[in-house]
């Protein structure tokens, strides 16, 4: 099972991830895991995680929404419902580091994989559970991201104070409660390391989305604050905000007095700056009223790209509302290096790169995101070995 081309490298390698999670939040922890040398084992049902249909858009045939979250893993297929499978998945879960599932609460119980019946035969297993709305009176809820969005209050937060609510253009809370799993993972197996004890990690949508809203949920539990729609502006802080120039708006920010200071001297409104209505940051926003049409009459003299260059060359926070490709293009052009290619031939996919860098143990990207059941053979044959008292690691593991 071993290859030189697929040997796994990184601060994780040596780790066997079985990961019974699909869609979003899970897949997008064990890709995390995965890209820093975790051996990430994807188990999936004959019909396939749910996004490999999402589409369009596609590439090659393939939904790019599952290409997103699924590089550097190894595709296996089993039906619980079969008991050959079943014994498989079970055998799996006994020799892997990290369980990690997004089942409904209770759901892998009659199989014999929730985290009790997995621990029988894995002691120190770190098992990771992600569900909607908790194991508790929310356990029978659906986990999904745009009722969190609602049911959150983030919706609320989002939109023309004037018009109806929106969600954000991403599912951005599946997308933190991956983050939060991956952070819980990876605590978990440095208290293992310690102690050699395993343990069961939760993490649900609704509570991840309460500790993203961060300054809103703070107003109302420490503030007694409800907040409420202000379509992009901010409610502690003027300038912060896209406001027009001669040709398109142009984000603008004066995140405390020194900069605003600034602000108006690169504006030419002097006169602004001991001013009482404007001197300090809650003057600022209490007045950001009588504030702003000083602040659009002055930008509506240039253009948003002689803007964004007169601002940023004085140290001030400014930029351009960009599509996704400027985005990318952006980050070409500062030399973060945005894109990586994952896989080898005919099976490379272009992808966006792990945003963390490490100075010794870097990220790879050899796997391209599997074919439905690509791996099957392989991992069975592993897993039918002998395993080796240390436990799976490069020489022992699926890695061929």
């Amino acid at each position: 099972m071993t290859g030189s081309k697929s040997a796994r490298t990184g601060p994780l390698s040596g780790l066997v991830v079985a990961d019974f999670s699909r869609v979003l939040a899970g897949p997008y922890a064990t890709m995390l895991l995965a890209d820093l040398g975790a051996e990430v084992i994807k188990v999936e049902s004959p019909s396939g995680d749910d996004t490999r249909t999402w589409s369009p858009p596609v590439r090659d045939g393939v939904s790019t929404y599952y290409l997103a979250v699924n590089r550097n893993k190894r595709s296996i297929v089993l039906d619980l419902k079969d008991p050959d499978d079943l014994a498989t998945a079970q055998e799996l879960a006994a020799r892997a580091d990290v369980v990690i599932e997004n089942f409904k609460p209770g759901g892998l119980r009659r199989f014999g994989l929730d985290h009790d019946s997995v621990r029988a035969h894995n002691a120190d297993v770190v098992y990771a559970s992600i569900s909607g709305f908790g194991t508790g009176a929310g356990a029978s809820l659906p986990g999904y991201d745009l009722l969190v969005q609602a049911m959150s209050g983030l919706m609320s937060l989002t939109g023309d104070p004037e018009g109806r609510p929106y969600r954000a253009g991403i599912s951005v809370f599946d997308v933190m409660t991956g983050m939060h799993a991956a952070i819980g993972i990876l605590s978990a197996l440095h208290h293992r390391a310690r102690t050699g004890q395993g343990q069961h990690i939760e993490v649900d949508l609704l509570s991840s989305a309460l500790s993203t809203l961060v300054n809103h949920t703070s107003a109302y539990v420490a503030g007694g604050t409800v907040p409420l729609r202000m379509g992009n502006a901010h409610p502690s802080l003027f300038p912060y905000e896209p406001l027009p120039t001669a040709d398109r708006d142009l984000i603008v920010i004066a995140g405390n007095d020194g900069q605003f200071r600034r602000l108006c001297a690169v504006l030419g409104l002097e006169e602004l700056v001991d001013d009482p209505r404007f001197l300090h940051n809650e003057d600022r926003t209490a007045n950001r009223e009588q504030l702003r049409p000083h602040l659009v009459r002055a930008l509506k003299q240039r253009g948003a790209d002689e803007w964004f260059e007169l601002l940023t060359a004085a140290g001030l926070p400014a930029g351009p509302i960009n599509t996704v490709k400027d985005g990318v293009e952006l980050a070409e052009r500062l030399g973060l290096d945005p894109v990586v290619r994952v896989g080898e031939g005919g099976d490379m996919v272009p992808s966006v790169r792990n945003p963390i860098t490490f100075s010794t143990t870097p990220a790879s990207y050899l796997l391209a995101p599997p074919r439905l059941g690509q791996h099957t053979e392989q991992i069975r044959a592993w897993l039918a070995a002998r395993p080796s008292p240390a436990g799976p690691d490069e020489s022992t593991g699926p890695t061929g």
